[in-house]
Order: structure tokens, then C-alpha cells, then sequence
């Protein structure tokens, strides 16, 4: 079974396990390029400084994570990051756009921010999830572990927003 994937100039076959690696690894690389694109307006939007602080904060983890995507190809021979784009992220960044062009500066945009942030970090959760245990499989130990420590940071800003809301923002826009 082989599967077409649309690039930006042309469609990549996926016929195998390293294929799907790749395209996986190109799709997180144009999502977290995304990111760090969206993050400073989820910042100038947010209202808790707190809140402002985590977006800052994860901004400055997104760019090193964008870096790292790099590296766990470089571990790889004849692997390289295609220009693919992440429709789905691309789609939930929106969604976080929408809230603040519909919502005033207060407690209750941030603590939809927070949401539409957890919608994000739970998607990055799934595909360094996926991305890791590919690495796995293929014996690309090395990509593995660069990966896994992205990973741990996507759940480590999950649980941070999570605290953030149930602490403090949550009660304020309730």
C-alpha cells in the first residue's frame, strides 16, 4: 500500500516505514514553524502575565525544537526535511486567531487562549509520540532521542497551561 502526500511542489509517495518518517518529521517541522510564528500574537492577546510569561517561554523552547528537528535528520543518512505543510496545524492556529479577533483582552480570551494553546500542544504531543516510536522501529536511536525531548517538553507546557487555568484563569473568566 503506498499513500500520496501533497509537497509543495510535487506529491511524496509513502511506500515505507522511512518514508512515513519523513514526511512525519517534515509535516512537525511546518507545524512548529507555524508556532513560533503565532506564539508572540497568543502573548500580545493574553491578559494574565503568567500567561504572557508561558508563550514567551514556549516560544523560545519552539525555536530550539525547530533546531532539534534539524539535528534528527542530520543523524540520518540521506534523510532530509521536505517542504511540507501542516494543513492541520496551520487549521488550529487559525482557530486561536479567530478567538482573539472575536474576544476582548481579559480572562475570558485568555482562558480560551489557553484552550486553543492545548489544542496545539496535544497535537505536537501525538506526532512526537508517533515520530518517536517510528525512530524506534527504524533503529534511528539517535533521531529518537533528540525527539523524546521534545516531546517531554510539548507535555511539560501542556501541564503547565493546565495549572495556569485550573490555579488561576479559569476562576477569574468564570
Amino acid at each position: 500500500m503506498e499513500f500520496l502526500v501533497k509537497e509543495m511542489e510535487h506529491t511524496m509517495v509513502i511506500k515505507t516505514p522511512n518514508d512515513l518518517f519523513v514526511r512525519l518529521l517534515s509535516e512537525i517541522n511546518s507545524a512548529e514553524k507555524q508556532i513560533t510564528r503565532a506564539l508572540p500574537k497568543l502573548a500580545r492577546a493574553a491578559d494574565d502575565s503568567n500567561l504572557v510569561d508561558a508563550f514567551k517561554e514556549h516560544l523560545e523552547e519552539t525555536r530550539g525544537q525547530v533546531e532539534r528537528i534539524e539535528q534528527a535528520a542530520d543523524t540520518i543518512p540521506d534523510i532530509r526535511v521536505k517542504r511540507i505543510k501542516s494543513y492541520a496545524m496551520e487549521s488550529l492556529l487559525e482557530e486561536g486567531q479567530e478567538l482573539i479577533e472575536a474576544g476582548e483582552k481579559g480572562p475570558l480570551l485568555d482562558a480560551a487562549l489557553i484552550g486553543a494553546a492545548q489544542k496545539v500542544e496535544h497535537f505536537e504531543i501525538a506526532a512526537y509520540g508517533t515520530l518517536c516510536s517510528l525512530a524506534e522501529q527504524l533503529g534511528y536511536t539517535e533521531a529518537r532521542d533528540i525527539l523524546a525531548e521534545t516531546l517531554k517538553e510539548e507535555k511539560s507546557a501542556d501541564d503547565k497551561l493546565t495549572k495556569l487555568a485550573k490555579k488561576d484563569v479559569n476562576k477569574k473568566a468564570g
